[in-house]
Formats: C-alpha cells, sequence, structure tokens
C-alpha cells in the first residue's frame, strides 16, 4: 500500500466493516495497484468491477463514472446536500441482504460500523430502541441477530451526540 488510507467520516473503519479488501488488482479510474479495493457496491451505468478507496474519496471515481456508492432515500430533509452528496459519492457504501440504507441523526449522516449481531446491538446506547422503531420484529427475534447470520443488523453511531442507530434485514 503506497498511501495511508483515506479518512471517510461517515464509515470510519472500511477495512473492519468488509467494504475495502486487500487487493492487487488496479483501480480502474486511476490506474494505480494501491493494495487496497473497495467491494462494496456501485451504482452507475458501466459495469464497474476495480475502485480504489482514494478515488472515492477524492469524488473522482463518482464523477468519472456518475456513480453512487449508497443510498440516502429515506434521510430527513433536514440533512445538507452537501453531507448527503459525501455519503452517497465519496463514501464506501457496504453490501446488506436486501436495499442498504444509511441512517441520519442530529441533521448529519451517521457513522456505518457495519453488521451486528445481539450482543453489538445491545452493546451500543440507543441501537436497540432503533431496532424496535425499525418495526417488524419482537425482543425475541432481536435476539437471532447475528453479524453473519440469515437476519442481521446494521449498526451506526450519530457523529454528534453518539447515540446508537440501527436497522435489521435478513435473506
Amino acid at each position: 500500500m503506497s498511501d495511508g488510507l483515506p479518512q471517510f467520516p461517515y464509515h470510519p473503519d472500511p477495512v473492519a466493516t468488509g467494504s475495502v479488501v486487500v487487493s492487487a488488482e488496479v483501480c480502474e479510474r486511476c490506474g494505480k495497484a494501491r493494495g487496497l479495493l473497495y467491494v462494496g457496491p456501485v451504482y452507475a451505468v458501466e459495469e464497474v468491477e476495480f475502485l480504489c478507496p482514494w478515488c472515492i474519496a477524492d469524488g473522482s471515481a463518482a464523477d468519472h463514472f456518475d456513480a453512487d456508492f449508497t443510498t440516502a432515500d429515506g434521510a430527513p430533509s433536514d440533512v445538507p446536500a452537501a453531507v448527503l452528496d459525501e455519503i452517497v459519492r465519496r463514501t464506501p457504501g457496504f453490501a446488506g441482504w436486501q436495499q442498504e440504507r444509511w441512517m441520519f441523526h442530529c441533521t448529519d449522516g451517521a457513522e456505518f460500523l457495519g453488521r451486528a449481531g445481539w450482543e453489538d446491538v445491545a452493546a451500543l446506547p440507543g441501537a436497540m430502541e432503533s431496532l424496535r422503531l425499525d418495526g417488524g420484529l419482537d425482543d425475541a427475534a432481536m435476539r437471532n441477530l447475528s453479524a453473519d447470520g440469515d437476519l442481521t443488523g446494521y449498526l451506526f453511531r450519530c457523529r454528534l451526540c453518539g447515540l446508537g442507530l440501527a436497522y435489521w434485514d435478513c435473506t
């Protein structure tokens, strides 16, 4: 790896979440093999397979391929357009079972912390309540959440107040 991994305010550790992996492949945007590649979703007209985190961070991948890496559908109306653009076009997304969604709090996007099981959700204040508000799961069903299972939680934290946020998805 030739450079330090760029900082992503809304996805602070994309290597730990599995959205960025070690790879010798060459980025389709910059033509460099930097040792790390993004493996999350790319929503673009063209098929794009290999992108480095640096081209995502600086916006050149989104501009070049007219690509988004996640969706901000359902974002509250008080979240600034610049925040939405940063999340959708300059932040590594993540793969979910169905349609991924970003979470928001305090008029800002939340940090994506990764897939989560019951213990992870229970450990972050606010995340359990967020799951309850998401609907569809009672407390007994929530205990079946697994980071690697068929019923998965997706864990976020508010960047401003630290409140845990989560939603669930299943195969």
